[in-house]
C-alpha cells in the first residue's frame, strides 16, 4: 500500500531539482496553466523511479499494458507498479492535473479519480491566493465527498490527496505554494496533510 505522505515527501523532493521546475514555477507566476500542467506533467512522473513506479502520461508513452498508451481511462498521469509481469496491472496512483479556475471542473476531476481503484488518488489544482485553496477544499467536501453513501467512500481504499498551488505563495516555492489535503473517509473530510 503506498502512503500519501511517502509520495507527498518525494514530490516535494522531486519539484526541488526536477527539469521542469524552473518552468513549472515561472508558469505559476504568470498564470499560465496550460504550460504549468505541461511542466507538473513532468514533476508528477518524475517521481516514478524513487516510487518504484512506472507510468503513463501525456509525453511519457507506457507500454506495461498490453496496449500501451500515454494516457489510460483519460485520466492525466496513472503510475503502475515496475515489478513483476503481469500483462494486466492495474494502477497504484492516479493523478489529475486540473488547471481551471472553475470549481465544478475540479470537481469532476476528483471525482474521476475517486471512481477508480488505486492505492493514490491525487488532484492537483492553482489558485491565486493561497486563502482560496481552504474555501475549495470545503467545496469539493461538500459537493463530492458528501454525495457518497458511508459505505462506498468507507470502502474506497487508499487515500486522495487534493493539492492546490497558490501564486500568492511563489516566494517561497515549492515549499508553501504547494498544500495537500487528504481525504478521512470517516468524516468525509479533507484535512492538512
Amino acid at each position: 500500500m503506498v502512503s500519501a505522505d511517502s509520495w507527498f515527501g518525494v514530490f516535494m523532493e522531486t519539484v526541488q531539482t526536477h527539469e521542469t521546475s524552473a518552468a513549472l514555477r515561472e508558469a505559476a507566476v504568470n498564470g499560465d496553466l496550460k504550460r504549468w500542467t505541461e511542466a507538473l506533467t513532468g514533476v508528477v512522473v518524475g517521481t516514478f523511479p524513487k516510487m518504484g513506479w512506472r507510468g503513463a502520461a501525456r509525453g511519457h508513452r507506457s507500454d506495461l499494458l498490453p496496449v500501451p498508451r500515454s494516457e489510460y481511462m483519460e485520466l492525466d498521469v496513472v503510475a503502475f507498479e515496475a515489478a513483476g509481469d503481469r500483462r494486466w496491472r492495474f494502477p497504484v496512483g492516479v493523478f489529475e492535473l486540473e488547471n481551471s479556475f472553475v470549481d465544478d471542473l475540479i470537481a469532476y476531476s476528483l471525482w474521476k479519480v475517486l471512481c477508480v481503484r488505486a492505492s493514490l488518488r491525487v488532484v492537483f489544482c492553482y489558485r491565486r491566493d493561497a486563502s482560496e485553496g481552504s474555501e475549495l477544499v470545503r467545496h469539493l467536501a461538500d459537493q463530492v465527498i458528501d454525495t457518497m453513501e458511508i459505505p462506498v467512500r468507507s470502502g474506497l481504499g487508499g487515500e486522495t490527496l487534493v493539492i492546490v498551488g497558490s501564486r500568492s505563495e511563489i516566494a517561497t516555492f515549492p515549499y508553501s505554494f504547494f498544500k495537500g489535503w487528504r481525504l478521512d473517509a470517516n468524516t468525509a473530510r479533507f484535512r492538512r496533510n
